[in-house]
């Protein structure tokens, strides 16, 4: 049965912790799985990613972030989200679509739609399945950063508490948008509370 789930939140949420869960709660349930992200998960888009993450690149315009984004998002789509799922894979993946509508449409203020636009042209109609938000103050998000010593600090990381704010409106609007596809997950539990909550969502969509 081929799915396309995605995760999406704000720095610091937990999808990390919570994509690597559901991989194990679905492969225990005889799936087949492919755990990949974004922008990523092969190699022409790994190397964009370190274009846009830099923290060198502080000069970078909000189009052109938004651009790179859309390209490592087509490359990533046809090289490996597709195929996977013509395989029959569940894909689970770490950031798509709605990441560029709420960072780049809302909180850089370029507009959800147009950035829907330059989108939609990259994925040509291509949406998942099922979206998990993992809704999150991003200050508690943010102290959780600064907690994990072992996680790379990247470009947005060091973006002021505005934009994270921002960010977490952005998905507001987005989840308005899409209720159908998009299932808010409060990430501001223990975490076996915020992996109980997705088990139960996965359970009632991929009737696992």
């Amino acid at each position: 049965m081929s799915y396309f789930i995605t995760l999406e939140g704000g720095e610091g949420s937990g999808k990390s912790t919570l994509i690597d869960y559901i991989k194990e709660f679905l492969e225990n349930r005889g799936k087949s799985v492919v755990l990949t992200r974004e922008p990523g998960g092969i190699d022409i888009a790994e190397q964009i990613r370190s274009v846009i993450l830099n923290k060198k690149n502080t000069k970078m315009d909000g189009r052109t972030e938004a651009l790179l984004y859309a390209s490592a998002r087509r490359q990533h789509l046809v090289e490996k989200v597709i195929p996977s799922l013509n395989e029959g894979n569940i894909v689970l993946c770490d950031r798509f679509i709605d990441s560029s509508l709420a960072y780049q449409g809302y909180a850089r203020g370029l507009g959800i739609d147009e950035v829907f636009s330059v989108n939609e042209f990259a994925i040509a109609g291509f949406m998942p399945d099922l979206t998990l938000y993992l809704d999150l103050d991003p200050q508690i998000g943010l102290k959780r950063i600064a907690k994990n010593k072992d996680r790379e600090v990247n470009r947005l990381d060091l973006e002021e508490i505005q934009f994270h704010l921002n960010v977490r409106e952005g998905y507001e609007e987005v989840v308005k948008r899409f209720p159908e596809r998009i299932v808010r997950v409060n990430a501001n539990q223990e975490v076996e509370k915020v992996m109980a909550d997705a088990s139960r969502i996965l359970v009632d969509r991929l009737h696992v």
